[in-house]
């Protein structure tokens, strides 16, 4: 197994948030508007509802300190998408596509700076499917994004519910890949301790529903030719899959309405790397299978991967399983201009 130091990474799983939020163009700014306050040195808080959501600093916004880590964690390319709570799907469907317009277009300009080292994941207002659309053609056609970022829920609602549909459709017509991120997460009552637990706990629970909810509504048995991928590992569904094959074979109920074996739908989603831990890790390529893993970070937040390379080599895979996770799988992800 080769460890030499690489800079061929594509990392699928990084975030931005803008420098500056917009101005509300309406009559009645709304509660979650969100907006920038100074905090210290070259951070600043971004204010949700007049309180501080996150401390964050210009690495979100910086395209040139961005760049600047790429030769510590061994990152060509980077897949770049934003803060998941600014997704904003709880805003009215107009108020959140002006939103989420100004966050695409400062995508944009941070790819058109970073001289190809960095490609976009715009967002959409799904709470209203026909604007969804519309800002898909829009990232896709006019921006030229590789594709979508959107929550594990909408709502409430997961990924895999039928009102999506004509969004995947969309999505596979248009060759846009789709990145599913842990959003608001479900079951935070059961949660005891601080509010980081929503992060190392609640996202990865979310996640894990988030994809069952695709297998058990057969979304790559319709729309074959969807790229759709899941973070941090794809949370708990290595653990629920098994049960679900089992369940399907045991349940006529199951066997009726899941039209193909769980276990092989999960095969056609892609998943991160983020999973902190190398057994895992290998589980997984295990599991979902070698063509299916890709690196991902969550940079630049604190609870991310600062050496994703390193972390995919103390797992020990053999040459091609490792070039496969470090970028193949992700440039066939991402296709489009990236792909080789």
């Amino acid at each position: 197994m080769t460890t030499m130091r690489c800079m061929c990474g594509v990392d699928t799983h990084a975030h931005v948030i803008p420098a500056e939020f917009p101005r509300y163009m309406g009559s009645s700014v709304p509660a979650d508007w969100p907006s920038m306050a100074q905090a210290h040195a070259c951070h600043r808080h971004v204010m949700i509802a007049g309180k501080i959501y996150r401390t964050v600093s210009d690495l979100c916004w910086d395209t040139g300190k961005r760049l600047a880590d790429f030769l510590e964690m061994g990152i060509e390319l980077q897949a770049v998408s934003p803060m998941p709570e600014l997704l904003s799907y709880w805003l009215n469907a107009g108020d959140a596509q002006q939103l989420l317009r100004y966050l695409n277009d400062q995508i944009a300009g941070m790819v058109a700076e970073s001289g190809g080292k960095l490609t976009g994941l715009g967002a959409v207002p799904l709470q209203d499917v026909d604007l969804a659309i519309a800002e898909l053609e829009y990232i896709v056609k006019v921006l030229g994004f590789s594709g979508v970022e959107i929550g594990s829920n909408i709502n409430g609602r997961p990924v895999g519910a039928p009102e999506f549909d004509p969004f995947f459709e969309a999505c596979e017509q248009l060759g846009a890949c789709v990145f599913v991120h842990a959003l608001r997460p479900a079951g935070m009552d059961r949660l005891l301790g601080p509010a980081p637990l929503q992060q190392v706990l609640g996202y990865p629970g979310d996640v894990g529903l988030a994809a069952a909810s695709v297998l058990t509504t057969n979304l790559m048995v319709r729309r074959p030719g969807l790229r759709i991928a899941f973070s941090h590992g794809g949370g708990t569904l290595a653990s629920l899959l098994p049960r679900l094959q089992k369940g399907w074979g045991v349940f006529p109920a199951l066997k009726d309405s899941i039209t193909a074996s769980p276990r092989e739908q999960a095969a056609k989603l892609f998943y991160d790397t983020l999973v902190f831990d190398a057994p895992t890790l290998q589980h997984l390529v295990g599991l979902f299978g070698a063509t299916q893993l890709m690196i991902g970070t969550d940079y630049p937040f604190n609870f991310h991967d600062h050496g994703p390379v390193a972390s995919i080599d103390a797992a020990g895979f053999d040459e091609s399983t490792r070039e496969l996770l470090l970028q193949g799988n992700a440039r066939r992800f991402l296709r489009g201009s990236h792909a080789r």
